[in-house]
C-alpha cells in the first residue's frame, strides 16, 4: 500500500461505545483523526458493576451515532474509507456482536474491505500506534477483565509469559470500592480514597510472590481486605474515612507491588525487547504507572494517554490497518466470540 489509507474502528466489547478514524501515510506516524467514546458509567452505577443484558441494548442504541460523530469529527464521509475494523472479540458476547453486525453493514453498504480484530491484541499493539514502539516490547495488559504479560514480536505475533489466574485487577478494584461503598468504576475510586490513607497500616498479602513465574492472583487479595475491613467494623461498629483511605491504600499498594515483582520477572524474560509498555484501564493507575517506570529503568518505558488505556477504537482501527497491510480479510462469516487470547 503505497497511498494515505483511512480506516474506521468500531469497539464494543465491554461498556464503553466506540468508533474512531486513523490514517496512515506512507512513512508518516499514523494519525488519529477522531476517536469517540460513549460510555455507559451512569447504566451500570446502581449494580456495582457492568451488566451485559444493560451494555449490549445500549451498544445497539449508540453505535450508529458514534461511527456518525467519528466521521464528522474526523471530516469525511463513509466514502472516504478505505476498510472497516471491528472488535470480534474477546468481551461480552452482546456487544461484540452489536459491533460486528454493524461493521459487516457498512462494509456491504460501501463494499470497503472488513477486517475483525482481537480487542486484546488492539491493547497489546497500541504502543505502535502512540509511540512507534519497534518490535519486540514486553506488553502488561492490565484492566477490568485481562492481566497479562504480553512478549509482542509483530502485529499477529505474540507470547504470553503469564497471567492472571482468577480476578483480573481492575476487577479487584472494582469489587473493593464496592465492599467500601466508593462509586463505580472502582479503579479511580479507590485511587482517589488512597491518597489521603496510610498504606502500611493493613498487612495485606502479595499473592503469589512465593511461586516463581509471572502469573497472577488477586482474588485473595480482595477477600483479605474484605478481612480487615470486618475486623475494624467489628471493632469500632463502623468505618471512619480514614480507615477506608487506608483500607485503599493498602489494597492499592499490594496491587502495585504484585504487579511489578511479576514485571521485573516478566522483563529478565526477555533481554532483547526495545521497550516496556503497559496498556489496558488500571494502567491509568499513578502509583502503578510511578513504580513500572522505575523499574524499567533505562529501557523506554510506555503508557499511552488515559484515552488510549482504555477501551478505545482507535486502537482497532491503528491494529485493523496493519493486519489489512499483511492480507487479511474477513467476509460475512466473520463471527464475534466471547473469550480468546491475542
Amino acid at each position: 500500500m503505497h497511498r494515505r489509507q483511512t480506516v474506521l474502528g468500531i469497539e464494543s466489547s465491554c461498556d464503553d461505545t466506540g468508533a474512531a478514524v486513523v490514517v496512515h501515510a506512507p512513512g508518516s506516524a499514523p494519525q488519529i483523526l477522531s476517536n469517540i467514546v460513549a460510555a455507559q458509567t451512569e447504566l451500570h452505577a446502581a449494580f456495582g458493576g457492568v451488566v451485559p443484558e444493560i451494555a449490549a441494548r445500549a451498544h445497539a442504541e449508540k453505535l450508529d451515532l458514534a461511527v456518525e460523530d467519528a466521521l464528522t469529527a474526523a471530516g469525511i464521509t463513509l466514502t472516504d474509507l478505505d476498510a472497516i475494523a471491528v472488535t470480534a472479540g474477546p468481551g461480552l458476547i452482546g456487544g461484540v456482536l452489536s459491533g460486528v453486525m454493524l461493521a459487516k453493514g457498512l462494509a456491504v453498504a460501501t463494499g470497503k474491505p472488513l477486517i475483525g480484530v482481537n480487542h486484546l491484541a488492539g491493547h497489546a499493539l497500541t504502543p505502535r500506534l502512540t509511540d512507534g514502539l519497534a518490535f519486540p516490547y514486553l506488553m502488561l495488559l492490565v484492566s477490568g477483565g485481562h492481566c497479562q504479560f504480553l512478549r509482542v514480536d509483530g502485529a499477529d505475533a505474540f507470547t504470553r509469559l503469564g497471567g492472571t489466574i482468577d480476578d483480573a485487577p481492575g476487577e479487584a478494584f472494582d469489587k473493593t470500592a464496592k465492599l467500601l461503598g466508593l462509586p463505580q468504576p472502582g479503579g479511580p475510586a479507590v485511587q482517589a480514597e488512597a491518597e489521603a490513607g496510610d498504606p502500611a497500616r493493613f498487612a495485606f498479602p502479595r499473592p503469589l510472590l512465593d511461586r516463581p513465574g509471572c502469573d497472577l492472583s488477586f482474588s485473595g487479595l480482595k477477600t483479605a481486605l474484605m478481612r480487615a475491613r470486618d475486623a475494624v467494623v467489628a471493632d469500632k461498629g463502623g468505618l471512619t474515612r480514614q480507615d477506608r483511605a487506608d483500607l485503599c491504600a493498602g489494597f492499592q499498594a499490594a496491587v502495585a507491588d504484585v504487579l511489578t515483582e511479576k514485571s521485573r520477572r516478566a522483563l529478565a524474560r526477555c533481554p532483547d525487547i526495545t521497550g516496556f509498555a503497559v496498556a489496558g484501564g488500571v494502567a491509568a493507575n499513578t502509583v502503578l504507572r510511578g513504580q513500572l517506570m522505575a523499574l524499567a529503568g533505562d529501557l523506554p518505558f510506555v503508557a499511552p494517554p488515559l484515552a488510549l488505556c482504555t477501551d478505545n477504537a482507535a486502537m482497532i482501527a491503528g491494529l485493523g490497518y496493519r493486519l489489512w497491510e499483511s492480507g487479511l480479510r474477513h467476509d460475512l462469516s466473520l463471527d464475534a466470540y466471547p473469550m480468546t487470547e491475542p
